[in-house]
């Protein structure tokens, strides 16, 4: 019987709000599903946002007050998924955990994509941005059209200003999942943005005998693809990378609506405290014979920075880059770049992934596990049943 399945990237990017997002996510799926697709992967932080040229009035040492109604802003556009802040793994996902008085836990979101997942018949995964207790996190969830969402991850190890506003996921919730769709057998996992360039998180990736990879990802640089290749050859399995396009006039009035020039680190306002600035020393010079001349001071009402022009709100802040590869590394569609509503699918015979390990299975001999050996707290690297 043949292996095939039809899967799908869909390039796009968050809306004003969470609930327009949901709907965008929807009607992406229901356009999926007359495609025949089976599973379609969104970008990280899709659902939420992606804080892209966001301050959040931070530098070292200060925090600005408008930075902080920033992250409230995010805050609120985030998702509450009704987990626990140290992440309560399968407890969550068979919906083990106490709920409400109304049946439910968290703010519905699960149940909306559990039903989306199920009326048109398309598997998805997708990033967003998930709040829990007073922190946020980066994750992935995996929503099957028959269970419902049957995995949950979130970002271990958020990069560079990352790291200000998401919490560090769990190791543990590396764990792969398994599901059949039309008689094919998936074991499926995601690596999310920057956690591709951590070899041990490939590893442990693919020890679980990954044969669909998923890279949900903020990153639009031209070395992402080569990563993506290397990634999908290493592995011999199909890598599905979806990134966000979009326009600076597309962010959210809380990241345009920041004006860095009153923040409140450039006047001296460190978290809401006034700090005063001392007086710059007189200037002057000393002559050979020893006598001091002073310098005349700045002319007040001269600016002695020059006003940077309007940044042009039509320019791509991202410009996607999303791909599919097979399990030789080859591409096998896109990047698609300056696509703000791009659609990429492919027809994948699952069987190319035995085939490509023939001679490299890094999951398996190709390891020498009996040499080297790789453990992860709290996380089974045996493949799911």
């Amino acid at each position: 019987m043949a292996q095939t399945l039809r899967l799908a990237v869909s390039q796009t990017h968050t809306l004003s709000t969470t609930s327009a997002t949901l709907a965008a996510l929807s009607e992406t799926t229901q356009r999926a599903s007359t495609k025949s697709i089976d599973l379609i992967l969104f970008p990280e932080a899709y659902l939420g946002g992606y804080p892209r040229t966001a301050t959040f009035g931070a530098a070292i040492g200060a925090r600005d007050p408008k930075g902080r109604e920033q992250f409230l802003h995010y805050y609120k556009d985030a998702v509450d998924l009704g987990d626990t802040p140290e992440g309560s793994g399968k407890k969550w996902v068979n919906k083990e955990l106490e709920v409400g008085d109304d049946g439910k836990r968290g703010d519905g979101t699960r149940e909306e994509l559990e039903r989306i997942a199920r009326e048109t018949g398309v598997f998805i995964v997708t990033g967003l941005v998930e709040r829990c207790g007073g922190s946020l996190y980066c994750g992935v969830v995996y929503v099957c059209p028959r269970l419902g969402i049957i995995g949950k991850r979130r970002k271990v190890m958020p990069t560079g200003s990352e790291r200000l506003i998401w919490g560090q996921g769990q190791p543990s919730s590396l764990r792969a999942v398994a599901t059949i769709i039309r008689g094919v057998k998936l074991t499926l996992a995601a690596a999310i943005c920057w956690e591709n360039y951590m070899p041990l998180l490939r590893q442990s990736l693919y020890s679980q005998n990954v044969n669909l990879y998923l890279a949900p990802t903020a990153d639009a640089r031209d070395t992402w693809l080569p990563l993506m290749r290397t990634v999908a050859c290493e592995g011999r399995c199909v890598v599905l990378s979806a990134n966000q396009c979009i326009k600076r006039s597309n962010l959210p009035s809380w990241i345009t609506g920041y004006n860095k020039e009153d923040s409140a680190i450039e006047d001296g306002h460190f978290d809401g405290y006034k700090h005063t600035q001392s007086r710059s020393r007189r200037k002057s010079i000393l002559t050979d014979d020893g006598c001091e001349i002073a310098l005349p001071q700045r002319i007040e009402g001269i600016p002695e920075v020059i006003e940077t022009p309007k940044k042009d709100t039509s320019e791509f802040i991202c410009r996607g880059g999303s791909c599919i590869i097979s399990p030789l590394g080859d591409v096998l569609a896109g990047p698609v770049w300056e696509d703000e509503n791009g659609l990429l699918l492919v027809d994948i015979d699952f069987e190319d992934c035995l085939r490509g390990r023939l001679d490299l299975d890094v999951g398996g001999s190709y390891s020498r596990n009996d040499a080297f050996k790789l453990t992860v707290e709290g996380l089974d690297l045996s493949p799911p049943p």
